[in-house]
């Protein structure tokens, strides 16, 4: 993974409730086990019509949106399965940030794990964002992980929250795995320390 430490960049709005993670990427997607190519899919059954032409109504089709990289979405963003897919291809089209008044935990919890940032926000900025957006589509906000906050063009600051070890995972640029390896001297120096303890495992 990448590190994430601050991320600026133009936001598109989707004030839709209880996006879930079949509409986000269809099931028909999840025979793949490779991530690569992922973001052709997102949002597949909006962003086209039944003859498979880009359908302009929809948001992401806009001309003014198409460099954006942090999503505004609706409350319970990611409900539904547990699919992995749903965050890898929101990676997969482009975003490094999703911007929620709330997360279903397991798509929360897989974002986190793959290097996709949800930012959990207050109802009063997640509704100040969309009607920036809606002013003014080339609206940009930062998402400083650091300091755990969002920065809106006038300079507020919102804050979010994060666990301890998501956050170092994520400024890091490791997963899980990553983290573990990286502590392979203290493990094996545990271990060394106490050998009842290893019989027993």
């Amino acid at each position: 993974m990448e590190p994430i430490n601050s991320i600026t960049g133009q936001i598109v709005a989707l004030p839709v409730p209880d996006i879930d993670t079949d509409r986000i990427i269809p099931a028909r997607y999840l025979k793949v086990t490779d991530k690569a190519g992922l973001g052709e899919g997102l949002f597949f059954d909006w962003r086209y019509r039944a003859d498979g032409s880009p359908d302009p109504e929809f948001v992401l089709n806009r001309p003014d949106v198409q460099q954006a990289q942090i999503l505004v979405a609706g409350h319970n963003f990611g409900c539904g399965s547990s699919r992995e897919h749903a965050p890898w291809a929101l990676q997969g089209y482009g975003f490094k940030a999703v911007i929620s008044p709330y997360f279903a935990d397991i798509f929360r919890n897989n974002s986190l794990k793959v290097g996709l940032l949800p930012v959990q926000i207050d109802e009063e900025t997640y509704n100040q964002l969309v009607s920036l957006f809606d002013e003014d589509p080339t609206t940009s906000v930062t998402v400083d992980l650091a300091s755990q906050t969002v920065s809106r063009p006038d300079g507020r600051l919102a804050s979010f929250p994060i666990g301890p070890f998501a956050k170092h995972c994520l400024l890091n640029g490791v997963d899980q795995m990553g983290f573990l390896l990286n502590e392979d001297e203290a493990i094996s120096a545990y271990e060394q320390n106490h050998p009842e303890v290893v019989r027993t495992l």
